[in-house]
């Protein structure tokens, strides 16, 4: 208010002025109008000034009755605080608190001329104010602390006010602690494990498993239900699984652990779901988070967070599936969908290698023969598997127009074109993006453990992490094509049959009663070993470069690790496996990783015995594969800072699986 009568002011001094001003131009005129007006203007304006001092003395007045008031309102509003409070010196001390300050929070105590650091050890009274206030626990209640710092007095004095809401904050913690997590668990080889068991065998086995699922389940508070002869769901609230994340499962081990006689351990996965939106909606979580497990290899849990997975376990080797009725099933829908289809187009990863090119191969092989336009989609020039790709023209000439380029591929996508995916599941590393992107119709054919971006539109996805390779699902896929009466040529065997070797390291890793069927399968068709066995021969130059990446290593926890610009190394893609593949040959080592710069980014091959599982290692950072093999491809890094990282990974992989990885 008094800055607005200070606006007047101005404007009629302007008008005094005016009007002395006009009454001195009548001097020129008339001298007796001058000093009539002379005269009514000296009394205006003393009128004016005297009206104008009588508001400012009133506004002053009532303005002062006014802050005395609020003086006495805000003194009296300080006094009867509903709140808990305290007013304090800069030192601390306490100069005055109110009565609810004196009986809630601290009954039966002398409050005036104490510090407040002794009646709440670790208050920090100096600290900014903040309009969200301060969680206190003050007698084992929790209060919400607010600030209030005063400078305008003396001496600088803090009010401290206390909100008592220790019962808001124990329901919320409650309502948190008490959300339910929904795990569903499947046994990963329960035919596996009781195929021609004893039924009392079997009912010991199964009864040691229960036990420790029931064990799980009443130490954590929590329900469990078995859904069927190998399928459990339990049901446990947040505090308690919290204390089982920290821990990293137990029951995978413990289920490891369970006396099967002389038969294969037994796994477990896991799907786990925090609350959803309801009950039902976590409970379908938990299968999609089940079957995230299972497509990385079994053994181990999945957990859904906001942002993806987060994974536990997998340290095991993936348990062989001996029943081939998947792989039927997969072969005639997969004959359905081409069948339907205009053109069909089978691509892999980018620098395709021979396990990815042979599985392509035998792909063709099998949907050429239904009559539709089919081609395989190789970048020729960055190919790993050039001798394999040469092999193709010269023993079958029907390859000569089989392989398309990516750019080619794109032009033959129409509206019904089938595009055959092969050896991969990740978008990011197909030959060809914009062709998966083009195509409505996809089917996807892999062996590596799922990954979290994985292809999700596929309208079949056939996903073995327990195949050594892609070319050993395709060899089986064949044997079920035009009703189990195709015959593949003798190079296309060979093809699949060295995708298989590559993989295997010769059938010494990853080896199953299944690939060996298939191996036969492909000898039956006419494969030579020894041809095959060419495809893998190197030149002198490659085998140089390879002995001195292997000379060039250091040890360090069990695996080696060589390092190598690349930048002169012709065929640094083929030389850096097989450099690790060899470092895998020294004694005590057991696991192996080659890291080369190339194309402004830093790649990692690695390799392991079973060990120790490479793939979780370079899983946490970037990368992907299998238990015994893995790589990555990390941009915008130095080699040693890449290097570092690697080290930090290997650290973290045995501190979360102290046995390093091998199995129970």
């Amino acid at each position: 208010m008094q800055e607005r009568l200070n606006q007047y002011r101005p404007v009629l001094a302007v008008l005094i002025a005016a009007c002395g001003l006009m009454a001195a131009v009548t001097s020129r005129y008339d001298m007796t109008v001058f000093y009539i007006c002379l005269g009514a203007w000296a009394v205006v304006s003393a009128g004016c000034i005297i009206w104008m001092t009588m508001i400012t003395r009133g506004t002053r007045r009532r303005f002062t009755e006014l802050q005395d008031s609020l003086e006495h309102i805000m003194s009296d509003a300080v006094l009867n605080l509903p709140m808990p409070s305290l007013i304090v010196r800069q030192s601390g001390e306490v100069v005055w608190s109110n009565v609810p300050a004196k009986r809630t929070v601290f009954p039966g105590q002398e409050l005036f001329g104490h510090n407040v650091a002794e009646l709440v050890p670790g208050l920090d009274w100096q600290a900014e104010s903040s309009a969200e206030g301060r969680d206190i626990i003050i007698g084992g209640r929790h209060y919400t602390m607010f600030l209030m710092h005063s400078s305008s007095t003396k001496e600088p004095l803090t009010i401290i006010s206390l909100v008592d809401d220790n019962d808001l904050k124990f329901y919320t913690q409650e309502y948190f602690n008490s959300r339910p997590y929904v795990l569903t668990m499947l046994i990963d080889n329960y035919s596996e494990l009781f195929t021609d068991a004893k039924e009392n065998e079997r009912s010991r086995t199964m009864g040691q498993i229960e036990h420790i699922i029931e064990t799980f389940a009443e130490e954590n508070g929590g329900l469990v239900k078995k859904l069927d002869r190998d399928r459990f769901m339990a049901v446990v609230e947040e505090r308690y699984m919290k204390k089982v994340i920290a821990d990293r499962f137990p029951i995978l081990n413990a289920i490891r652990a369970v006396d099967t006689g002389d038969r294969n351990n037994a796994t477990m996965s896991i799907g786990v779901s925090p609350m959803a939106g309801s009950l039902h909606e976590s409970e379908s979580i938990s299968r999609q988070a089940l079957d995230m497990a299972l497509g990385r290899g079994g053994d181990q849990v999945a957990l859904r967070q906001k942002n993806g997975y987060e994974f536990f376990g997998g340290t095991g080797r993936g348990v062989e599936k001996r029943n081939k009725v998947r792989a039927r099933i997969m072969a005639n829908a997969i004959t359905e969908v081409a069948g339907t289809c205009d053109n069909i187009l089978i691509m892999g990863h980018r620098f395709a290698d021979l396990d990815c090119l042979g599985a392509a191969i035998g792909m063709y092989a099998g949907l050429s023969t239904l009559g539709k336009p089919c081609y395989i989609v190789l970048d020729t020039e960055k190919s790993l598997a050039q001798p394999l790709y040469r092999h193709m023209l010269q023993q079958d000439k029907r390859y000569e127009e089989a392989f398309v380029s990516p750019a080619q591929g794109l032009d033959m996508v129409g509206r019904n074109t089938l595009l055959v995916v092969v050896d991969t599941h990740i978008p990011s590393i197909l030959e060809s993006r914009e062709i998966y992107e083009a195509c409505r119709n996809v089917i996807v054919i892999d062996h590596h453990r799922k990954m979290v971006e994985h292809i999700d539109n596929a309208i079949i996805f056939f996903h073995e992490p327990y195949a050594s390779s892609a070319s050993e699902m395709v060899a089986e896929l064949v044997q079920y094509f035009k009703e189990g009466k195709l015959r593949i040529s003798v190079a296309e065997a060979e093809a699949l049959l060295a995708g298989i070797m590559l993989d295997t390291k010769s059938f010494i890793l990853r080896t199953g009663v299944r690939t060996f069927e298939a191996a036969a399968f492909l000898r039956r068709m006419g494969a030579d070993t020894v041809a095959v066995r060419k495809l893998f021969a190197s030149s002198m130059e490659s085998y140089q470069e390879r002995s001195r990446l292997v000379s060039a290593a250091e040890v360090y926890r069990s695996c080696a690790i060589s390092c190598t610009s690349g930048a002169n190394i012709e065929g640094i893609r083929v030389v850096a496996p097989q450099a690790a593949d060899d470092l895998l040959g020294i004694s005590g080592v057991d696991a192996s990783f080659v890291l080369y710069e190339q194309d402004g980014a830093i790649n990692i091959s690695a390799r392991s015995m079973g060990a120790i599982n490479v793939q979780l290692i370079l899983e946490g950072m970037g990368g992907g594969g299998h238990q015994t093999m893995a790589g990555a491809q990390i941009k915008d890094i130095t080699l040693e800072d890449c290097r570092q990282q690697l080290l930090v990974a290997i650290d973290r992989y045995y501190e979360e699986n102290p046995k390093g990885g091998k199995e129970a």
